[in-house]
């Protein structure tokens, strides 16, 4: 008895799914600029809905949207048929996945978006179904060899479907002109907000910041930084443009006595780094690894002798964000 090759199994499924996803590479046009712009567009919710394979992989979809910045939910098509309709608003945009597009179970909830005039974008591979003759917009999928034997189980079909689902999310995540700022706002959870973390989330700022003039007697200078505690000080000139930038390494290695007469300006480092506050706070530690320094000025650039300070990032409050 010939003993199965899995692995050469497992390859032809994931050769067919490519060939699937290669013709729905291909079938992309009109209709489909018409639904990004048609959602971008709408003051309500995009819907998706389905059943099966198609209604999971909805589900799935949903989530992507609404985490790209298209607000969106997934309604079971058996639930709407039983009261779950009254979820769907007059401007929300419904659109259905079905691969056949002649699920019997899509009677209800296409009957309902046709009679209330809710926008309907139907997705199908059967031009004649009943889904893309009753839809606003038709989005036809090609037809696509499904892996495994007999080719009867939902694989390249649901393969395609997410591919779609994903396409359609990033398409109008670039329409809406989706950030990585916006992205940031709602996942405050979890390793990607994280790796979003920028200087301006974790700096000291305003009233915490070591601020001094570079007029400053150096006796002076030293109270105000046990006092701050974070072991530096930013120098500012008269016009309180930065000057220079003072750390407890520059006073150990200048200390000696007769300095009490000395001014900040005669101590301090000419013209330190500076990062902008819309860096992420892991480049930010990378250049004071790079450096070899424990903290950096958080500055808007005016111009190359002109910077306003607004705030500090220190390596320690980087590493205890986990970053």
């Amino acid at each position: 008895m010939n003993r199965l090759n899995f692995n050469k199994i497992a390859k032809q499924v994931i050769s067919t799914e490519i060939q699937a996803l290669k013709k729905l590479q291909k079938s992309y046009g009109k209709s489909f600029t018409e639904a990004v712009d048609l959602i971008a567009k709408s003051q309500g919710k995009l819907i998706l809905a389905g059943i099966g394979k198609s209604g999971l992989i909805s589900t799935k979809g949903s989530a992507t949207l609404s985490s790209l910045g298209t607000p969106s939910f997934f309604l079971h098509v058996g639930d709407a048929a039983h009261g779950d309709l009254g979820v769907i608003g007059k401007k929300d945009i419904l659109l259905i996945l079905s691969y056949s597009g002649q699920t019997e179970e899509l009677k209800n909830i296409i009957q309902y978006a046709n009679r209330f005039s809710i926008p309907l974008i139907g997705v199908a591979s059967k031009t004649d179904s009943l889904l893309l003759k009753a839809s606003d917009i038709k989005i036809i999928l090609p037809e696509v060899k499904e892996a495994g034997i007999g080719s009867l189980a939902p694989t390249s079909s649901s393969t395609m479907f997410c591919a779609f689902l994903d396409s359609l999310a990033v398409a109008l995540s670039y329409k809406k002109k989706f950030s990585t700022y916006d992205f940031k706002n709602i996942h405050p959870g979890g390793s990607l907000f994280k790796k979003l973390t920028t200087v301006e989330d974790l700096m000291y700022k305003d009233n915490d910041l070591p601020l001094i003039s570079e007029n400053t007697k150096f006796s002076v200078a030293l109270n105000i930084m046990s006092k701050k505690k974070l072991g530096s000080l930013v120098v500012l000139n008269k016009k309180k443009f930065l000057s220079g930038f003072v750390s407890d390494g520059d006073i150990r290695r200048k200390h000696k006595k007769g300095m009490s007469n000395l001014k900040v300006k005669d101590i301090m480092t000419k013209n330190p780094l500076v990062v902008q506050k819309n860096i992420l706070a892991a480049k930010a530690i990378k250049i004071m690894q790079k450096k070899r320094i424990t903290a950096l000025i958080v500055g808007k650039i005016i111009t190359k002798n002109k910077i306003k300070v607004i705030g500090l990032i220190h390596i320690h409050q980087i590493l205890r964000a986990g970053i």
